[in-house]
C-alpha cells in the first residue's frame, strides 16, 4: 500500500514529501516500508512542488491539486487523419466557417458509432473530437436547421472541384422510409426495401477512381429513376463542373436521357433493358454468330461471348457503341430471375400499383382483362414469355459513347457497385434505415451530415483496402479496436498522456502512417 509522508528538515526548514510503500518482508517476517522523495511543499503557499526526477506525467499523478479528465481518442485519431488527407475538413471550413468543427463532430459520431443524432451529446462527453466541447442536442438541432440549400450546393461545388478529375461517376437512387406525416417530400412510391411506408428518394453520385461520394440530392418519394437525370445535368451545368463520365444501370435508360446526355456532351455508359425492341432486333442479327472464337473473352474467370457495333443515335446520328454480351452458363439463372420479376409485375398489375419503368413489360408479357362481374384479371402471355427466354436469356447489353472496347466498358459498368456499398453504409451503418426527423428543413440538414459521414466512411474503407486491414476488420470493428485508446489530460502545466497502445492498435496506427502525439 502506498501513502504520502510529509517530513520537515530541521536544518533548512524545507518540508519534503515522500511516497511510502508498505510491503511484507518474508525473511524478517515483519512489515517494512520504502520511502521515495517525490517533491517538497512551497514554504509560502504550501503547494506541492514535484521533484525534478519525475517526468510531467509522474508529477501530475502525485500532485493532489491536479485534476484529470479522460477521453477516448482512438477512433478520432483515424478520422481526423482521413478528414485532413482527403481535404474535407478544409472544404467544410471554407463553406461553414463557424460550424465546421461541430459538423465534423457529428460526422465522426455517425461514422464511429451511428445512431440518432440526439445521442451525439453523450458521445461528445466521452470522446475526443474536433469541437473539443460537449455538443448539446439543442445546438445540434440549431445547426441542422441552419444548413440551407445554398450552403449545401456551395459545399458540393467546392468538394467536387477538389476530388473530381477524369473520374467515372456512378449514379443511382435509393429510397428511405419514414413514419412522419409532416414532411412534404415523403410520398408513396417504388420502395426498394419493400416497405409500405412513405419515403424520400436519395440520389447519389460516387466516383470510381476517387472511391468517394461526390454529390447527393433529396428527391420526392414518388419520382422514378429515369426522370431524375435531366435535373442532375442541369445542376452540374449551374455548378460549372467539368465534363465527366456517367455510369448508370438500366433503370435510368430512356431515349430522352440518352438525348440529354449527348446534347450536354457528357460521356456515359448505361445498361440497356433487354425488353427494348431495337435491342432484341440487334441480338437477333448476331445470335447465331456470337458464339465463335473471335468473340470469346475470359473476363475475371467468367466466360463471355461479345459483339460490338457502331450504333449512331437519334436524328443527328451521334456516335455510340452497342456492346452485346452472352453468357451461356448464366442463361438458366437469368430465366429464373426473369420469372421472379414477372411475379412482381403481376402483383403490381393486380394491386393497380403500376410502375412507369415496367409498362413495356406489362404490355409484352401480360394479358389484362376487365369484366364488370369478376373485375380485373391478369394472366401471363405464355407465348411471349417462352419466346423471350428462348431467344434472349443470357444476353445483356451496354450502350456507351466512350468505350470502343467491350471489356473496358464492362469493367467500368460493373465497378458501379461501389455506389451500392455507399447506400448500404448510409442505411445500415449510419442510421438512415428510417428518417427520424419530421419536417423537410431538419431532414435536409440531417441528410447533409449523413453525406459527410458517408465520405469519411468511404475514405476509411479505401485506406483499409490499400493497407489490407479490410481483410481483418470491418470499419466498425476497426474503430472499435481503437476505442480503448484513451487520452488523460491533466490540469495546469502537466499536459496529457495516452494509455498503453495494444499490439493491434499499433499495427493500425502504423498502417495509417500515424504516431501518437507527444
Amino acid at each position: 500500500m502506498a501513502y504520502r509522508v510529509n517530513l520537515k528538515n530541521k536544518k533548512n526548514g524545507v518540508t519534503y514529501v515522500y511516497e511510502s510503500v508498505s510491503f511484507w518482508d518474508k525473511e524478517k517476517k515483519q512489515p517494512r516500508s520504502k520511502r521515495t522523495c517525490i517533491g517538497k511543499l512551497d514554504p509560502k503557499t504550501g503547494d506541492f512542488i514535484p521533484s525534478k526526477r519525475l517526468n510531467p506525467q509522474q508529477a501530475a499523478v502525485r500532485d493532489p491539486a491536479v485534476t484529470a479528465t479522460a477521453s477516448i481518442v482512438g477512433p478520432s485519431l483515424l478520422l481526423e487523419h482521413i478528414a485532413v488527407e482527403i481535404g474535407i475538413k478544409e472544404v467544410l471550413k471554407a463553406t461553414f466557417p463557424k460550424d465546421h468543427l461541430k459538423l465534423l463532430t457529428m460526422a465522426y459520431y455517425l461514422t464511429a458509432q451511428g445512431g440518432a443524432l440526439s445521442h451525439c451529446e453523450n458521445w461528445s462527453k466521452q470522446h475526443d473530437h474536433p469541437y473539443q466541447r460537449v455538443l448539446t442536442s439543442q445546438r445540434i438541432s440549431e445547426i441542422i436547421r441552419s444548413i440551407n440549400m445554398d450552403a449545401q450546393q456551395t459545399f458540393i461545388k467546392n468538394w467536387s472541384e477538389k476530388v473530381l478529375e477524369h473520374d467515372f461517376l456512378c449514379y443511382d437512387i435509393t429510397s428511405v422510409s419514414s413514419y412522419s406525416e409532416l414532411n412534404e417530400y415523403l410520398k408513396y412510391g417504388y420502395n426498394r426495401d419493400r416497405e409500405s411506408l412513405k419515403q424520400i428518394n436519395l440520389a447519389l453520385l460516387f466516383g470510381q477512381k476517387s472511391q468517394l461520394p461526390i454529390y447527393y440530392n433529396r428527391l420526392p418519394g414518388n419520382i422514378n429513376d429515369v426522370s431524375t437525370l435531366h435535373n442532375l445535368l442541369k445542376t452540374f451545368g449551374y455548378l460549372e463542373l467539368p465534363k465527366l463520365h456517367f455510369v448508370m444501370d438500366k433503370g435510368f435508360f430512356s431515349n430522352k436521357n440518352i438525348d440529354a446526355l449527348l446534347e450536354a456532351r457528357e460521356r456515359f455508359t448505361l445498361a440497356v433493358p433487354s425488353s427494348r425492341k431495337w435491342l432484341q432486333q440487334a441480338i437477333d442479327e448476331i445470335r447465331d454468330d456470337i458464339q465463335g472464337p473471335e468473340g470469346y473473352r475470359n473476363i475475371e474467370g467468367e466466360a463471355l461471348y461479345v459483339h460490338t457495333q457502331l450504333y449512331p443515335w437519334g436524328k443527328n446520328r451521334r456516335r455510340c457503341y452497342l456492346h452485346l454480351y452472352y453468357n451461356p452458363h448464366r442463361a438458366a439463372d437469368v430465366a429464373v430471375a426473369f420469372t421472379e420479376k414477372l411475379l412482381l409485375y403481376k402483383q403490381e398489375l393486380e394491386n393497380d400499383n403500376r410502375i412507369r419503368e415496367h409498362e413495356e413489360a406489362y404490355k409484352t408479357f401480360f394479358i389484362i382483362k376487365e369484366t364488370p362481374v369478376r373485375g380485373r384479371k391478369v394472366i401471363y402471355n405464355d407465348d411471349a414469355i417462352k419466346q423471350y427466354i428462348r431467344k434472349y436469356a443470357g444476353f445483356f447489353a451496354i450502350l456507351t459513347n466512350d468505350f470502343k472496347d467491350p471489356v473496358e466498358a464492362l469493367r467500368v459498368y460493373r465497378n458501379k457497385d461501389v455506389v451500392e456499398k455507399c447506400f448500404d453504409d448510409l442505411k445500415n451503418q449510419l442510421d438512415m434505415k428510417r428518417l427520424r426527423v419530421h419536417d423537410s428543413m431538419a431532414m435536409d440538414g440531417r441528410l447533409f451530415v449523413q453525406f459527410i459521414a458517408s465520405i469519411l466512411m468511404s475514405a476509411l474503407r479505401k485506406k483499409m483496402r490499400e493497407s489490407n486491414l479490410i481483410e481483418k476488420y470491418t470499419i466498425r470493428e476497426l474503430l472499435g479496436e481503437m476505442a480503448t485508446l484513451t487520452k488523460v489530460k491533466y490540469s495546469g502545466k502537466y499536459g496529457c498522456i495516452y494509455t498503453e497502445v495494444t499490439k493491434p492498435q499499433r499495427h493500425i496506427l502504423n498502417s495509417f502512417g500515424l504516431e501518437l502525439p507527444t
